[in-house]
């Protein structure tokens, strides 16, 4: 797993793809506190334990820092940002059937928005399997020397 580096500064704006999802049934939108259980546990049973813990930290920023895509209220995917580090963005999922969709591309540039809005120049996208979804989607690239990473062999393993 690498770390990529994508400028914030020169990002695709989000309310077309955001837009493009409505006009499908999706929402995306920032995850509000009194849903943190049901965000939470929905990644804890599709994604596992560390991106449950990591998610469950955005919950405790204000705003809430994790978008999460909907559709007739049902999670099909969630972004996270400054929940391990600040500055950072991840983890980010879509459930397997809905991927492709564009759902991702929408949740990763309305995260990356909100941490420009922060007032972020760039953004670390931390311990990454597939370089390419980033490259293409906000021209990420990676950090030199950057595996494996700030993340620690896992506990009891």
């Amino acid at each position: 797993m690498v770390d990529l580096l994508v400028k914030l500064y020169d990002l695709p704006k989000a309310e077309p793809l955001v837009k493009k999802m409505n006009e499908k049934g999706i929402r995306i939108r920032r995850a509000m506190a009194h849903e943190k259980f049901d965000v939470v546990d929905w990644i804890l049973k599709t994604f596992g334990r560390s991106w449950a813990g990591e998610c469950e930290a955005a919950f405790s920023r204000l705003p809430v820092s994790c978008f999460i895509a909907e559709e007739k209220g049902a999670l099909l995917g969630f972004s996270c940002y400054e929940v391990t580090c600040r500055d950072f963005f991840g983890p980010m999922g879509v459930a397997e059937k809905h991927q492709g969709k564009g759902i991702g591309k929408a949740l990763l540039v309305s995260s990356l928005e909100a941490m420009r809005s922060r007032g972020y120049a760039y953004a670390v996208i931390g311990g990454v399997k597939t370089p390419d979804f980033y490259a293409k989607a906000v021209n990420a690239v990676p950090i030199e020397g950057s595996s494996p990473g700030i993340y620690p062999r896992p506990l009891n393993k």
